[in-house]
């Protein structure tokens, strides 16, 4: 019999993962080059060069024992030291190797952050649209998920109503920018504003209010648009990281998570991680992928490439008549549908081989999200299956 827990997730499983599997189904049917399938941020640029040579270098001259070895539970010093220096250069930072937990990429770095901070019945908030699995992070100790509705004129979070959601129970509220699903960029006056509200919180409810910033697409950024780090904003600010998609890395599960000295309490919160990270399963990062990455911190994917999408997509889609919203970061486009349901809109799609995600997936019905990280040809073929699907839908002129 399984745990009521799992059943739940078995039930709410991810809309993102079954689009793919469709995917692959009607690729079996019409043929691969025939399908236009837009549902998985798979990264689709391959890994630096470096990073193969880095590995062969490493599997040749360490010592096997070391380099396959236990270390401690918050990763090889030498590689926390490199990535702590890395942001020091990049962000005016100050941090040390003990100011970084290295982690089983992105994922596993939020289970440990909520398995430290979190007691059952606290609320997390997270602004919609947001990435599906939270639901999952945070149910994984009891927590209660709280989104909060996005200005849907810009995309970024609504203040007000963001205001009025944090209360006693609010434990954290999680970032995700560049967004996931959206494309968009939080700005540095939303960011502003937000610190100074979870600041006010503290000193009203007496008490710890963490922001998670969640941080796979921090490099993914376009045009004039710059790299930002968010511990800036508010002392009690933790980063997690991955190199699932700067480096291209998503199966080898890598990343880490920063623990400024602002925060509260900041070494029992490295030790509660060291904690969390033995005790949940992980132990450590994977030693190997700890060694290649800190030698490939200056490192990043091709930005060209998926500039390029983004540009013939969103450009193509508004000349067809759908509204989308500019993405300034990720490689995500998140389009209206041009019906309320969405469900109806990416089935009509699927006519047409295109594989589109449902808005409510990520709690905000009414859009679809396109992952573009797809060839570039795919993406320039994809235009005659949407204006086929536009035609169905009678939309007419550029869309805003």
């Amino acid at each position: 019999m399984l745990s009521k827990k799992i059943k739940e997730a078995l039930a709410g499983s991810s809309a993102i993962r079954a689009m793919f599997v469709e995917g692959k189904e009607l690729a079996e049917k019409v043929g691969a080059e025939n399908v236009f399938d837009y549902s998985l941020g798979n990264p689709a640029t391959p890994v630096p060069d470096s990073f193969n040579s880095t590995v062969k270098e490493l599997l040749d001259k360490e010592d096997s024992l070391v380099l396959h070895g236990y270390m401690s539970n918050s990763g090889y010093e030498d590689v926390r030291a490199a990535i702590a220096d890395n942001l020091n250069r990049r962000f005016g930072t100050n941090f040390s190797l003990k100011n970084i937990v290295m982690t089983v990429g992105a994922a596993g770095g939020m289970n440990v952050i909520f398995k430290t901070v979190l007691d059952p019945g606290e609320e997390v908030i997270v602004f919609a649209p947001f990435f599906g699995e939270y639901r999952n992070y945070v149910a994984n100790f009891d927590g209660v998920l709280i989104p909060v509705a996005p200005d849907y004129n810009t995309f970024q979070p609504d203040l007000d109503a963001f205001e009025k959601a944090v209360n006693e129970k609010t434990k954290a509220v999680i970032i995700n920018t560049p967004n996931n699903p959206t494309g968009v960029v939080y700005s540095h006056a939303t960011m502003k504003s937000i610190g100074e509200i979870l600041l006010k919180k503290e000193k009203e409810f007496g008490k710890e209010i963490y922001l998670i910033s969640d941080e796979p697409y921090r490099e993914l950024v376009y045009g004039d648009v710059k790299e930002n780090f968010l511990t800036k904003y508010y002392h009690n600010t933790l980063v997690g990281y991955s190199f699932s998609k700067s480096l291209s890395l998503p199966g080898e599960r890598i990343g880490y998570i920063v623990v400024p000295d602002e925060v509260t309490e900041a070494e029992e919160m490295l030790s509660g991680l060291e904690v969390a990270n033995r005790t949940l399963g992980f132990v450590n990062a994977p030693s190997l992928m700890q060694k290649a990455v800190a030698h490939l911190v200056e490192e990043k994917t091709n930005l060209t490439f998926y500039d390029k999408n983004r540009k013939v997509l969103y450009e193509g889609l508004k000349s067809l008549g759908f509204t989308c919203i500019k993405p300034e970061g990720a490689f995500y486009l998140w389009v209206k549908s041009p019906v309320e349901k969405e469900e109806e809109f990416v089935r009509t799609a699927k006519k047409y081989n295109l594989i589109l995600v449902k808005g409510s997936a990520f709690g905000c019905g009414g859009y679809v999200r396109l992952a573009y990280c797809i060839a570039h040809e795919k993406v320039v073929r994809s235009l005659d299956a949407f204006a086929k699907l536009a035609e169905e839908y009678g939309l007419k002129g550029k869309g805003e």
